[in-house]
């Protein structure tokens, strides 16, 4: 399979939306890497194409959330008052009520929903929607920034159609609302690289979710202890995603690239630089399988404009040697912070930390070998 040019789902329609003024989650993030990419070169049409999306219908968003949430988020963004937002998860510090929030997230699903449509008609191999990416919204409730869950919808799409979905998340928050979905079901094989819940929001995703009837073995959570670094990271996903992907067959990648793993943060604690996600974005390409991709958490904006580029130059399978040796330059990055391209240093490492992070991760390879590589008649040291 030959990959076909990648489509960057974006509308200048997001720039309209926006959080409250004092919230940390900014949706501007999709608009500036946009601009960086085609500062770049990188969505000029020999690269990559850009495509308009589409606004989510009410009959979409219930194919997974309830019809009383959606109408309670459809009445609070238009100022009206219900006894239920407190259960439903609206009007907290994560998830304030304003008058964007109801037509951002109907954008934003619309959006992904846009990509998987493509992949489905054989128009589109590669999809990047860095407005989406929404994985903490349960069926009946707002959570962690997330109003509706696009994720879910899109793997809802791709399984109507009776496809095998393998969804993998590399935000640092776990993807429960994305797990609660399909956790009995053997459809989606959900994989989630995330901090531990001992010391992060949502305070979930630990080895031992790992489905539950159907399901069981079609969850797997891989939690990272605080200060985790790309090669302790990249073991991880070598030891036990590598390994399971053959055994599944997907038939079509659905990828969140949040990128508040990486180091500098504010709402997390590993210490990834940008190599980790690029390793394993270039590395799930060579599946040659459609790609599914969306944003997610990434709350340095400059870190994340630049990394989501980075994600695309690899999608678009333009990287060169030289600029993995030498960088594309601050200046044209329009970053004063690092000028060393989009690819970020390599970040020092304690050998002694490390070693009691690998001992932990090791710990968790050992416990997900042993109880998820038999539920997929896989030998529990299989190293394919």
């Amino acid at each position: 399979m030959k990959y076909k040019k990648p489509i960057f789902i974006y509308s200048t329609i997001f720039k309209n939306y926006r959080y409250p003024r004092d919230h940390i989650f900014t949706t501007q993030r999709a608009f500036k890497t946009r601009n960086l990419l085609k500062s770049l070169g990188l969505l000029d049409g020999a690269c990559g194409m850009e495509k308009a999306p589409r606004r989510a219908t009410e009959s979409e968003i219930t194919r997974f959330h309830t019809p009383v949430y959606l109408r309670a988020v459809k009445e609070a963004a238009a100022g009206k008052r219900t006894d239920q937002r407190p259960v439903m998860g609206l009007g907290t510090s994560d998830c304030p009520i304003f008058k964007d929030m109801f037509a951002y997230a109907a954008w934003s699903c619309g959006a992904t929903l846009t990509g998987a449509e493509m992949i489905l008609a054989g128009d589109a191999d590669i999809v990047f929607n860095p407005s989406g990416g929404f994985h903490h919204a349960q069926a009946d409730r707002a959570s962690g920034f997330c109003y509706f869950n696009d994720l879910v919808l899109s793997c809802l799409r791709f399984v109507d159609q009776g496809k095998k979905v393998l969804y993998l998340d590399l935000d640092a928050h776990h993807g429960d609302g994305v797990q609660n979905a399909f956790y009995r079901s053997d459809k989606v094989l959900m994989i989630s690289l995330h901090e531990s819940g001992k010391t992060l929001f949502p305070y979930s995703g630990f080895e031992n979710e790992i489905g539950e009837g159907d399901g069981r073995g079609f969850t797997i959570n891989i939690p990272m202890p605080v200060g985790t670094c790309d090669k302790s990271y990249l073991r991880a996903f070598e030891n036990i995603v590598v390994p399971i992907i053959p055994a599944f067959k997907p038939d079509v990648f659905v990828l969140q690239l949040g990128m508040d793993a990486l180091a500098g943060d504010a709402l997390a604690h590993l210490e990834l630089s940008n190599n980790a996600h690029a390793e394993i974005v270039a590395r799930i390409m060579r599946y040659q399988k459609p790609i599914l991709a969306t944003g997610g958490g990434g709350y340095h904006v400059e870190h994340t404009i630049r990394s989501w580029a980075l994600m695309w130059e690899i999608m678009c399978g333009r990287e060169t040697d030289e600029e993995l040796a030498m960088g594309l330059g601050g200046t044209l990055l329009q970053s004063t912070e690092w000028a060393g391209g989009l690819r970020d240093r390599t970040l020092a490492t304690n050998d002694s930390f490390c070693r009691e992070v690998d001992a932990a991760i090791d710990k968790t390879t050992r416990y997900l070998r042993h109880h998820i590589f038999p539920l997929h008649a896989m030998n529990r040291n299989d190293e394919r």
